[in-house]
């Protein structure tokens, strides 16, 4: 999965004065075929591989397509909210800037806080879920890798991203240009080696009952394969967290999140036909065997040698490592930019005083991977899958849906230059889709608890909103800070608020108390 919050600084970056408060400089350089690639690359990581034999276990046989088709309805629709956010507001952060502007007038900065402070679990809880993977298909390289040593490489790899990033990075474009050129190759012959030794029979010969809709274990199949499929598109607002990078926002964006998702719908569906019709989907349900911790390489033995799988598989860790490389980068950013906003801890804003990367969060993401990744190892891919959703649903997703009717009576004037096709119903297609993910979570991940561990995330994040509005002095124990740049025209089309020499542009607007 590519996590929704990746590449948040996206290219070269002059060093600058860290100011809090101050606007980041920007120039809009990222056209549509970028601003696609980047949603592309987060989307396609390591997910589609290590899913299919999950959502073929899920749902009891081949039938488990489904599941990816329901995905994309979700994905699609709720990437439509996106759209609308996202062109009206332009501007670098994403969903904390939509939620901020959407929920200020009640509620001060308590819901871009939540926001942020449950992206502080779930995207490294994505990362975690990559790290998952990769170890999985190093284990067709390295069939006599144990336990022990499987837990061990994935927290040396979670490290050594780190150490990574543990510089000024830059050319960060370039990487993720190669990164989604990668992707397209192993996707690409994959699904070349599939289709070239398909059997039909294999591929669509259905178990009893496989689609009997009065059985309740068909919906909780659903469910649970619903998770998976809308897991495996996540990503396709990325290059909304690059608004103020993005070359004429309003037009670009939803064309890369409608793009990306239909391009990602196109190779799901093609890998995992491909694959059904090559490997017995019987086999993917031994968990103890290759061709439910690595299907694509047992694919490709099987038809192309084991050279060849080998090769591929090497390909499928290296666009790995760069998705988790990326994925990291784009996510540590998130509290930064909030941090430097006035919107969550303020230590979160402290960037290193050499290499210039944010410090706290870095670490902070890394930790908390390490732990999930362990969480998972000794429990499970879903139940990593299925507590980074509920945890995502219960905020971002949920919360944006809300925000779309908000800022339309709130703010009547702002401008959108893109409105949601067929209002308000996408909206209400995305939250019946969250709504029977977050509903079904305990069922589908019995005995993980993912809705009562979501929750509690959520209730610890009120009490340490409370806190930190205490100590600075902010609603509710202080005025609300109304800031409606966007509707007074901030973010269009103009590079930023700060000019290349990091001077304030004197047009910018200060945030106002209620």
């Amino acid at each position: 999965m590519g996590d929704p919050a990746a590449d948040a600084q996206h290219g070269p970056q002059k060093p600058e004065p860290v100011v809090p408060g101050q606007r980041v400089a920007f120039v809009r350089r990222i056209g549509l075929f970028q601003a696609t690639a980047i949603n592309m690359s987060q989307m396609c990581g390591i997910g589609p591989f290590i899913t299919i034999p999950l959502m073929v276990e899920v749902f009891g046989g081949p039938q488990a397509v489904i599941g990816f088709l329901a995905g994309a309805l979700v994905a699609l629709a709720d990437g439509l909210v996106w759209a609308e956010l996202g062109a009206a507001m332009p501007g670098a952060g994403g969903s904390y800037v939509y939620l901020r502007q959407a929920f200020q007038y009640r509620t001060g900065k308590l819901m871009p806080f939540l926001f942020v402070w449950t992206a502080m679990l779930f995207i490294p809880l994505a990362m975690a879920s990559g790290v998952y993977g990769f170890v999985q298909y190093l284990g067709f390289l390295w069939p006599d890798m144990t336990p022990t040593q499987g837990d061990m490489t994935g927290l040396a790899l979670i490290v050594l991203v780190v150490a990574l990033l543990w510089r000024r990075v830059e050319n960060i474009a370039r990487i993720t240009a190669v990164l989604w050129g990668v992707m397209i190759v192993c996707t690409a012959l994959v699904i070349i080696a599939a289709f070239t030794h398909f059997d039909a029979d294999l591929a669509f010969t259905y178990p009893d009952g496989a689609f009997d809709l009065s059985k309740s274990t068909f919906w909780i199949g659903f469910a649970a394969g619903l998770t998976i499929g809308v897991y495996d598109y996540g990503g396709y607002g990325t290059a909304a967290y690059l608004g103020a990078e993005i070359k004429n926002p309003g037009r670009t964006l939803p064309r890369a999140i409608v793009f990306s998702i239909l391009g990602i719908m196109a190779i799901y569906l093609l890998l995992q036909i491909g694959i059904l019709g090559v490997v017995d989907w019987h086999e993917m349900l031994k968990t103890d065997s290759t061709a439910y911790t690595a299907v694509v390489s047992v694919m490709l033995e099987r038809t192309w040698g084991g050279t060849a799988a080998r090769i591929i598989t090497g390909l499928i860790l290296v666009t790995t490592f760069a998705s988790l490389f990326t994925g990291l980068l784009g996510g540590s950013r998130v509290p930064h930019d909030a941090a430097r906003e006035k919107v969550f801890f303020r230590s979160f804003a402290t960037l290193h005083p050499r290499h210039r990367f944010p410090v706290w969060p870095l670490l902070a993401m890394g930790a908390i991977a390490c732990v999930g990744f362990l969480i998972g190892r000794h429990s499970s891919l879903a139940a990593i899958i299925q507590l980074l959703m509920a945890v995502m649903v219960i905020v971002q997703a949920l919360a944006q849906i809300a925000a779309v009717t908000v800022l339309r009576r709130r703010q009547p004037g702002l401008r959108r230059p893109y409105r949601m096709w067929l209002y308000p119903l996408p909206g209400l297609v995305a939250l019946a889709g969250w709504l029977v993910i977050y509903g079904y979570a305990d069922e589908s991940s019995p005995g993980q608890h993912p809705i009562e561990w979501s929750l509690a995330w959520v209730g610890a994040g009120c009490v340490a909103f409370v806190l930190w509005a205490a100590y600075e002095k902010v609603w509710p124990f202080g005025p609300r800070e109304i800031s409606e740049e966007y509707l007074h025209g901030a973010g269009r089309d103009e590079p930023s608020d700060i000019d290349p020499d990091g001077e304030a542009d004197p047009g910018a607007r200060e945030a106002t108390p209620a």
